[in-house]
C-alpha cells in the first residue's frame, strides 16, 4: 500500500470542503477519497454484507500493519457516529507536507500517517495558491499553441523536440479568434 493521510472530521460538510480544497489544489481524484456513512466511497466496493463490516475491511485494507488493525474499529466507529474521513495518497515529500498543511488546517479530530518515507513521483501539489492552468496557459510567457509545444518547448540543442511542429491547417493562429481547425 502507498503512503497515506487519513483525517476524521465530525462533520461530513467539513469533510466535503478538504476533499474539494485537495482536487482544487491539483490532487488527481483517484489520491483524494471521501468516506461516509452517506457516501461510502470505495468502501461500498468491499465484499462483506452490511455496512459497518464493510468500512473496518476498507479500513484494514488502506492501513495493512498489524499495530494499525484497531483503527479500523475506532475509525468505522467514527463513520457510524456521523464522522467523515478524508483519505490522501501522496506521492513524496512534496505533496506530503501540502496535505499535511491542507488537513491541519482543518482542524481534525484525528489524523493517521501511514508509510509517509515512501519516495515517488511528486506532481500533483500546486507551487502557487491559483491553479496550474491559470499559471501555464494565462502567465507563462511562452508562444506555443498546444500543451505539448508549452510542456516541452525546445531548446536550441534539443533535436528530440525540435521536430514537433504544427502546420496553419492542424491550429489556428492565436491572434484573433481561438478557434481551432479540425484536422484532416
Amino acid at each position: 500500500m502507498s503512503a497515506i493521510l487519513l483525517a476524521v472530521f465530525d462533520d461530513y460538510g467539513v469533510a466535503d470542503r478538504v476533499r474539494m480544497q485537495f482536487l482544487r489544489d491539483g490532487f488527481p481524484t483517484d489520491r483524494v477519497e471521501l468516506t461516509a456513512c452517506c457516501e461510502p466511497g470505495r468502501a461500498a466496493l468491499e465484499p462483506a454484507v452490511e455496512p459497518h463490516g464493510k468500512f473496518v475491511q476498507y479500513f484494514r485494507a488502506l492501513l495493512p500493519d498489524p499495530n494499525e488493525q484497531s483503527y479500523a474499529e475506532r475509525l468505522t466507529a467514527h463513520l457510524e457516529q456521523g464522522a467523515a474521513t478524508v483519505t490522501v495518497h501522496p506521492r513524496g515529500p512534496i505533496e506530503i507536507a501540502r496535505a499535511t498543511q491542507i488537513i491541519e488546517g482543518s482542524h481534525p479530530l484525528e489524523l493517521l500517517q501511514h508509510d509517509l518515507a515512501r519516495r515517488t513521483w511528486e506532481y500533483a501539489a500546486a507551487k502557487r495558491e491559483w491553479p496550474w492552468v491559470r499559471a501555464f496557459w494565462v502567465e507563462n510567457s511562452s508562444h506555443a499553441d498546444c500543451i505539448y509545444c508549452r510542456l516541452f518547448e525546445p531548446d536550441a540543442n534539443d533535436e528530440a523536440r525540435a521536430g514537433h511542429e504544427h502546420t496553419q491547417d492542424a491550429v489556428a493562429p492565436r491572434s484573433g479568434s481561438s478557434t481551432r481547425n479540425s484536422l484532416p
